[in-house]
């Protein structure tokens, strides 16, 4: 573990009626308990060209953003720019991806989880659940958005994991800047409503997402090596196999 990194389960904030635990879904003191009758995975479904899975044991390659970190007017520059130049629907889906990733990386916005109390808390928030909702294999929280790598287990939706982390980690952002009172806090006003989702096809997918995931700090020039950055499982020295 590099130094300044949070020990597993440590660094987010303790919800009192359930002490020592960190993560959002507790429940019992949060409002985020999930219902008795949980909601069915989607299987198959589509959001645009590319097709998606939510399906237990299904690999998934999870990215989500600040709500600050990408104006709708720049997003449409983007999409339009494609739209000009790409006539092949999924390579525009490709490209569109590529150029929004090289936008977060030059670190728009905020930057909020770039703060060490924040980073820890989204760290910690994934890892609460890790081997019981999910398995966690790899992850890095960015100044301005997020790249998790998971293999859901059977029970919990991929939208309910992506919400329950968003849920409880904008309320921590709020109450640590002196926003919105406890209880308030939408995700959508820290987080972007959507995320990215890309099931993992073989292995070669799949190295290529940890690489993707494990290098995104060094892309974006924020260190020399994976390890130097804390707030990822390069960081903590933590690597999981599929």
């Amino acid at each position: 573990m590099s130094p300044g990194s949070p020990a597993p389960g440590s660094a987010a904030p303790q919800c009192g009626e359930c002490p020592g635990s960190a993560a959002p879904q507790c429940g019992e003191c949060d409002g985020e308990k999930l219902p008795e009758t949980r909601p069915p995975t989607r299987g198959w479904y589509s959001r645009g060209y590319l097709p998606h899975l939510d399906s237990p044991h299904v690999i998934q390659h999870l990215s989500y953003r600040l709500e600050d970190s990408l104006p709708t007017a720049v997003l449409e520059r983007i999409e339009a720019a494609i739209r000009r130049e790409i006539k092949d629907p999924k390579t525009r889906d490709i490209e569109l991806r590529k150029r929004i990733e090289d936008y977060l990386d030059a670190g728009h916005g905020s930057c909020i989880l770039r703060e060490p109390p924040v980073a820890a808390c989204i760290v910690d928030t994934w890892l609460h659940f890790d081997g019981t909702r999910y398995r966690l294999l790899e992850w890095v929280a960015m100044p301005n958005h997020c790249h998790v790598l998971i293999e859901p287990l059977p029970g919990v939706a991929l939208a309910t994991i992506v919400l329950s982390w968003k849920n409880y980690t904008a309320r921590f952002i709020n109450r640590l800047r002196g926003g919105l009172p406890d209880g308030a806090g939408a995700h959508g006003q820290v987080w972007q409503r959507e995320y990215w989702d890309r099931y993992i096809r073989n292995d070669q997918h799949l190295a290529a997402a940890r690489q993707y995931i494990r290098m995104n700090p060094v892309k974006a020039g924020l260190v020399k090596t994976p390890e130097d950055w804390p707030w990822s499982s390069a960081g903590m020295g933590i690597r999981r196999d599929a």
